[in-house]
């Protein structure tokens, strides 16, 4: 699943060139994605100017004039395409937006478990997807005294507590394990442990690892790509994801990268430098 980076990478891709265009036609190829699409959605947003791209936890907001947003998750494999109206539609395409300039926006989700929905502006902080989110982990406001009061009496671990969308959001898998292994943390630690000192380190490397993985424009595993179809290659920096049995970076450990399962999750770490 697409994580924070690869969905900002995306934003920041898309943006440039769409700002300002106006929609001259859109499309649904079929009725639904994980949920339906909204009623008449295609009539609804035709004519409407893109003013500006956006990103809420791991969700592209794409606001249009007359107070209109759409709202976009990638769900397990959506890629976003860019092309031109001429184009063949590509297998998999399941929602068009064609731009007064000639070009092409598409949404391509093979598993369709993306969705794609239409919210007035001043309901989006409202929206059921929304509401409950926590704070975008590159915010100011994200400090290591506000994670602390977050993770504060939580007997979870660590590494299911920043997973927790409620408590930051974007965070996924991979991202995670990262900035675990980068601040010293066991992801086997309770959550509520985390304060002081530690919780400063962790948003620190929490942090930095959002801000490298997307200055490499995310990670493909499998399915992420930019628009352009250019692949991210933040996965050639992994430190300990997918990383099991290989030597742990910067450690003398005898048994490299461990893997543990957590919450049906793989976790990769070095049980002698994170404690």
């Amino acid at each position: 699943m697409p994580e924070l980076p690869e969905v900002e990478t995306i934003r920041r891709h898309l943006e440039a060139g769409v700002l300002g265009r106006r929609i001259v036609a859109a499309r649904t190829l079929r009725g639904d994605l994980r949920r339906p699409f909204p009623p008449d959605l295609a009539k609804r947003i035709q004519g409407r100017r893109i003013e500006l791209l956006d990103r809420r936890a791991k969700y592209l907001i794409v606001r249009l004039d007359h107070e209109l947003a759409l709202l976009i998750h990638l769900g397990m494999s959506g890629r976003i395409l860019i092309g031109s109206t001429g184009d063949a539609i590509a297998k998999h395409v399941h929602f068009i937006l064609d731009l007064d300039d000639g070009r092409r926006i598409a949404l391509q989700d093979p598993r369709r478990f993306g969705l794609v929905d239409l919210v007035p502006t001043a309901a989006l902080d409202a929206h059921p997807l929304l509401r409950a989110l926590g704070p975008e982990p590159l915010a100011a406001t994200l400090t290591g005294a506000a994670l602390a009061n977050a993770l504060k009496g939580s007997k979870t671990s660590i590494k299911a507590a920043l997973l927790d969308q409620r408590r930051i959001a974007g965070l996924g898998n991979i991202y995670v394990c990262e900035a675990l292994f980068r601040s010293g943390i066991s992801p086997k630690r309770a959550a509520g442990t985390v304060s002081g000192d530690r919780a400063r380190k962790l948003v620190a490397a929490i942090k930095a690892v959002l801000k490298d993985a997307i200055a490499a424009g995310g990670s493909t595993l499998r399915d992420h790509r930019l628009p352009s179809g250019e692949l991210g290659y933040f996965q050639h920096h992994f430190q300990v994801y997918d990383r099991e049995g290989q030597p742990c970076p910067g450690c003398d450990c005898k048994g490299g990268i461990k893997r543990l399962v957590q919450g049906g999750r793989s976790t990769f770490y070095c049980a002698k430098r994170q404690r």
